[in-house]
């Protein structure tokens, strides 16, 4: 069979590929520290898994379910953005529940992007936006970062561009993978330049909550506008990364958009799953008190590992990853490759995020500070 001409500009996602190099690696017998993957370690709130649990056995738990997700989750959600991001949602016409963000990704450019269309994407940035892009025929455009600017994008000179046929663009604060953040007035910047120029905004927003006192929302501040949505995700904020839980956040025209393409590729999320999700959105700050903590602790460690590599950081990172420069005359594909074949030790390089990634690592804090402190006895030896 010959695959459809689409694929021939689509690479198989990095991790997919890097991981199976590890795997094999590890079935050699060889011990290796994974700090590479964003998949948070630490266990969900308990109270999510009794909720899962409970929920099995619920009449119609195992029937399909609605296509925007129950309304006890779809209210969740809206009580969640009022608590922590002070914005108010209609549950009914306002929020898609989603089977993770990632899905939405898919799902949003699906909906809006036609053929030839162009796509304002983040250098450095998450891979998916890219790769979907691809996949739907449209056209890749991006919008360079750089430490200089705090890795935010410059809209005067996006503005002075032509931006006629620009219909999405993605933007991701907290950034990935850098870590660094926006405030209210960049977000309501971003809301007039998205307006101005008739171009669909979208900020995917799953972490938010961690290592961060100030968590923001592009829709916190402004009212809520055709050319703004968002995403958000339990994934990462309540170490949920494997149950799949998202959510999509917009006017109902838009939402309703999403909804013709969702409700033809799925039929509904696990009733058990949902239900679970609702005890999530309904935790305190306490919950992300505790996580940060941890994660804080483990912050420490890994940056006495990075500095036994040499590599620079910016303290003003938030998020589950620390964005390193490499040292001088290194590459983040050769210190990457170094580590993993020489300490067993495994990073990831910047290049996978663009361009504008590359003379840069990223380090996840989703390991032990066991596994931290084995990985600095490794680069003492």
């Amino acid at each position: 069979m010959i695959t459809a001409k689409r694929l021939d500009n689509v690479q198989e996602y990095y991790f997919s590929k890097k991981l199976r190099e590890v795997a094999k690696l590890r079935a050699e017998g060889r011990d290796i520290i994974n700090l590479g993957i964003g998949s948070p370690d630490l266990p969900p709130p308990p109270q999510v898994i009794e909720a899962l649990n409970d929920a099995l056995k619920a009449n119609g738990a195992h029937q399909y379910q609605p296509y925007r997700g129950i309304t006890t989750l779809r209210t969740a959600i809206a009580d969640f953005y009022r608590l922590f991001y002070s914005r108010n949602l209609d549950p009914e016409t306002q929020i898609l529940p989603l089977m993770g963000s990632k899905e939405g990704i898919m799902h949003i450019s699906m909906a809006f992007l036609n053929k030839g269309d162009e796509v304002l994407l983040p250098n450095p940035g998450y891979p998916t936006y890219s790769s979907v892009t691809r996949l739907l025929e449209a056209r890749e455009r991006n919008y360079e970062l750089s430490a200089e600017n705090n890795w935010l994008p410059d809209l005067e000179a996006l503005a002075r561009e032509d931006l006629s046929k620009v219909k999405l663009m993605w933007v991701n604060y907290p950034h990935m993978p850098t870590g660094s953040v926006a405030n209210e007035d960049f977000f309501e910047e971003l809301t007039a330049f998205a307006e101005e120029h008739k171009i669909l905004v979208v900020n995917d927003n799953p972490y938010s909550f961690i290592q961060n006192d100030h968590p923001r929302s592009i829709l916190s501040k402004n009212e809520l506008s055709d050319y703004v949505m968002e995403l958000n995700s339990l994934s990462k904020s309540f170490n949920m990364a494997g149950w799949r839980v998202g959510m999509l956040v917009g006017s109902e025209k838009n939402i309703d958009s999403v909804l013709k393409v969702k409700s033809n590729m799925d039929s509904g999320m696990f009733y058990p799953v949902q239900a679970g999700a609702v005890e999530a959105l309904r935790l305190s700050q306490s919950w992300f008190d505790n996580q940060n903590e941890v994660y804080a602790a483990r912050k420490t460690l890994m940056l006495e590992l990075i500095e036994k590599l040499g590599c620079d950081v910016n303290d003003d990172q938030v998020g589950l990853f620390i964005w390193a420069k490499v040292p001088a005359g290194k590459t983040s594909e050769s210190i990457v490759d170094e580590l993993l074949y020489e300490h067993n030790i495994f990073i990831t390089p910047g290049f996978i995020f663009g361009s504008q990634g590359e003379g840069y690592v990223r380090f996840s804090l989703c390991a032990s500070e066991e596994a931290i402190r084995e990985a600095i006895k490794r680069l003492e030896k």
